[in-house]
C-alpha cells in the first residue's frame, strides 16, 4: 500500500511520521527546506508532561539531553509574591491538579526545550527509522485526489510526482496544503506581542519559571515571563503593546538590563546575550481539518498561544489523536468515521481553547475598568495567567473528547472513576503481559487499545500467580474479541476506581469507558464506537465540527456573546524585527 505523504518537516511533521512508523505505517516528509535547522536560542517550546513523554517515546533523545524540567512555578505582582507552584520531577505528577496542600500528587513538571534542538531530536530519530523517507528542498505544488490515494508534486532540484493512501499538511501557517484545498482561515492578527531574549545569567530563581506582572520599574512594561533552559540559559519575554513602534536594538538592551537590575536587588549582573526577536501571535483556526483524504495539523489548521497558551503542545496532540486513527485507516481496520473523528475532536479543542483566550484577553489586557475596583479582582487574573502557562484550566488543560462521535454507548455495566468519559488517563503504575512494571503512558501510542484491571494487591505477586485466577481469564477472553488489538494491564490502584473494575483506553490515552467488572458485550461495544462504528451520531458532535471560529472581543460585555462574524483571512502582521515562532 502507498505510504502516507506528510507535508512539511517541523516537529510536527517529523513526529507525526515517527508515530506512524510506530504503527507500521510508511511515510513520505516533504521538506521543503534543506534540513538544516538554524539554531535559534529564542525559538523555545514548553511541553506538558505527556506530550514530552510522546516525544521522547518516539525517539527524540534531545528532550531528556537538552530539554529542561523546571522545578516551580512563581508569580510576582510589582514586588509582592503571589503564588508559588513546586512540581513533580519524579513519575508521580498529574496533569489534572490543584494547590490544595492535601491533594495526593504535585502538578507534573513541564519540559523546556529550544526548537531547534527539538527538531534535530526527531530528524535523528527519523535517520534510525526505515519506514519514513525525509526528502529536503521538496515544495509542493500540486495535489490530486481520487478513490483510492493522493498525488502530491514537487517542485525543486528532485521535482516530481508522489503517490500516498493519504496526505497530511503540517506546513505551517502559511500551508501551501491548506491553500490548495481552498480552506479558509479566519481569525485574529497580532493578538499579542512579545519582545523576546534569550541570554545566559544568574537569576535568584534558578530552575523556576517567572510570571511577573506590572513590574516597579520604569519601561518594562505590563508583564515580563522568564523561564529557565539548561546551562544557565533564559529566555525572557515582555509583552508589547497590541500596536506599537519598533522594537529597537538599542530598547530591547535597556529593558534587559533594567528588568535584570530589578530582579537582582539593583545591580545588572553579568549576562551573554544569545539570541533575540519578537514574537506575534495570532488567532486562526481552518474551517475544516479534513477533505476526503487530505488532512491538517499544526499550525496549518491552527494559530493559538496568547496568554501562555503553547501552540506547538497543541500540534502535537493533533499528531497523537491522528496517527492511531490514520493507521487504522492505512491498515483498513477501520471506517471511514473514524478519520472523521479527528476533525471532530480536535478541532472542537481548539475552539473551545480560543474562545476561552478570547473571553479572558478583554479583562486582563483592557487596563484600568472594573478590575481596579473588583475585590480579588486580580488574583483572578493571575489565576488565568497561571493555567495558561502550566497547563490546567479551560486556558491550558489537556483537551477532553465527552461529546466525541467515538463516545460509548450507555450502558447499565458502566461505572464512573476519577478520570471523565474521553479525558486522558491518569499515568499510573501497570504490570505488562512481559511482567515488567511500567507507567501507563508507556504503553501507548501502539495503535493498540488498552483493557486496564483494578486489581488491588496484584502489585506484590508475580503475575504468573494470578493471570490464571479470578477475572483474569475471563478478561483476557473478552480483550481478545474485541474487535481492534487490544492489551491487558493490570494496576493496583486507579484515582476514583473501584477494586475490579475494567477501563477501556484509546492507543492516545483517552478514557472510552470504564466497567464495574468483567462485561464482554458492553466492552465490545465500546471499542466498536471508539473505532468508529458508534450506534448512533450524538447530537451536537456534528454541529460542533463546524463550529465557528472565536472571535477576539472588544469589551468584556462582547466576551459574553461570540457570535460576531468572523473576519476574512489576512495575512499574519509582520514585525521587522525577526520573528521567534
Amino acid at each position: 500500500m502507498d505510504p502516507v505523504i506528510i507535508v512539511g518537516a517541523g516537529p510536527v511533521g517529523l513526529a507525526l511520521s515517527l508515530a506512524l512508523a510506530a504503527q507500521g505505517v510508511p511515510s513520505v516528509v516533504l521538506d521543503e527546506t534543506s534540513g538544516k535547522e538554524e539554531p535559534r536560542p529564542a525559538r523555545t517550546v514548553v511541553l506538558r508532561a505527556d506530550m514530552a513523554a510522546l516525544v521522547e517515546r518516539l525517539g527524540c533523545a534531545t528532550v531528556r539531553d537538552e530539554g529542561l524540567r523546571w522545578v516551580g512555578w512563581r508569580g510576582v505582582q510589582r514586588r509582592r509574591p503571589t503564588r508559588e507552584v513546586a512540581f513533580d520531577l519524579g513519575l508521580g505528577g498529574t496533569e489534572e491538579w490543584s494547590e490544595d496542600p492535601d491533594s495526593p500528587a504535585a502538578p507534573a513538571a513541564p519540559l523546556h526545550i529550544t526548537q531547534h534542538a527539538l527538531a534535530r531530536g526527531l530528524r535523528e530519530a527519523i535517520a534510525r527509522e526505515p519506514l519514513v523517507r525525509l526528502i529536503t528542498d521538496a515544495r509542493l505544488d500540486t495535489v490530486e485526489q481520487d478513490r483510492t490515494g493522493v498525488t502530491a508534486h514537487t517542485r525543486g532540484p528532485g521535482g516530481t510526482w508522489w503517490r500516498g493512501s493519504h496526505l497530511v499538511g503540517c506546513d505551517g501557517a502559511r500551508s501551501t496544503v491548506r491553500k490548495l484545498l481552498g480552506v479558509r482561515f479566519p481569525g485574529r492578527t497580532a493578538v499579542e506581542r512579545h519582545a523576546v531574549a534569550a541570554l545566559r545569567t544568574e537569576l535568584p530563581w534558578p530552575g523556576e519559571s517567572l510570571l511577573h506582572r506590572q513590574p516597579p520599574w520604569r519601561g518594562s512594561g505590563e508583564e515580563i515571563t522568564a523561564r529557565p533552559l539548561p546551562d544557565g540559559v533564559w529566555r525572557i519575554d515582555w509583552l508589547l503593546p497590541p500596536r506599537g513602534e519598533l522594537v529597537t536594538p538599542d530598547a530591547l538592551v535597556t529593558r534587559i538590563r533594567e528588568t535584570l537590575a530589578g530582579w537582582c536587588e539593583g545591580t545588572t549582573p553579568p549576562y551573554e546575550l544569545l539570541d533575540t526577536g519578537v514574537h506575534t501571535l495570532h488567532h486562526r483556526l481552518a474551517r475544516r481539518w479534513r477533505v476526503d483524504r487530505v488532512l491538517l495539523a499544526g499550525e496549518a489548521a491552527h494559530l493559538l498561544g496568547a496568554i501562555g497558551t503553547q501552540g506547538l503542545d497543541e500540534g502535537l496532540r493533533d499528531v497523537d489523536n491522528l496517527a492511531w486513527k490514520l493507521a487504522l485507516a492505512w491498515h483498513r481496520a477501520a471506517p471511514d468515521a473514524l478519520l472523521d473523528s479527528y476533525q471532530s475532536e480536535r478541532r472542537t479543542a481548539i475552539a473551545a481553547r480560543l474562545r476561552a483566550a478570547d473571553q479572558a484577553l478583554p479583562a486582563l489586557r483592557g487596563g484600568g475598568g472594573l478590575r481596579s475596583y473588583l475585590p480579588g479582582a486580580m488574583r483572578g487574573h493571575e489565576a488565568l495567567l497561571t493555567d495558561g502557562h502550566l497547563g490546567r484550566g479551560p486556558l491550558g488543560a489537556s483537551p477532553a473528547y465527552p461529546h466525541s462521535p467515538l463516545a460509548a454507548p450507555f450502558s447499565e455495566g458502566m461505572v464512573p472513576v476519577g478520570t471523565p468519559l474521553g479525558a486522558p488517563v491518569e499515568d499510573v503504575r501497570v504490570t505488562a503481559p512481559d511482567d515488567t512494571t511500567v507507567r501507563l503512558r508507556d504503553r501507548l501510542g501502539q495503535s493498540r487499545f488498552l483493557v486496564l484491571l483494578v486489581a488491588p494487591g496484584s502489585g506484590v505477586w508475580e503475575r504468573r500467580h494470578w493471570r490464571t485466577a479470578g477475572l483474569m481469564p475471563r478478561l483476557e477472553e473478552a480483550a481478545e474479541a474485541l474487535p481492534v488489538a487490544a492489551e491487558v494491564l493490570v494496576t493496583d490502584a486507579y484515582p476514583g476506581a473501584p477494586a475490579h473494575a475494567v477501563l477501556l483506553v484509546r492507543p492516545d490515552g483517552h478514557l472510552v469507558a470504564a466497567f464495574a467488572g468483567v462485561h464482554p458485550e458492553e466492552l465490545h461495544a465500546a471499542a466498536e464506537a471508539a473505532r468508529g462504528n458508534a450506534p448512533e451520531e450524538p447530537a451536537d458532535s456534528a454541529g460542533s465540527a463546524e463550529e465557528e471560529p472565536p472571535i477576539l472581543p472588544a469589551t468584556a460585555e462582547e466576551a459574553l456573546s461570540l457570535g460576531v462574524p468572523a473576519p476574512a483571512e489576512a495575512s499574519p502582521a509582520h514585525d521587522r524585527t525577526v520573528e521567534v515562532h
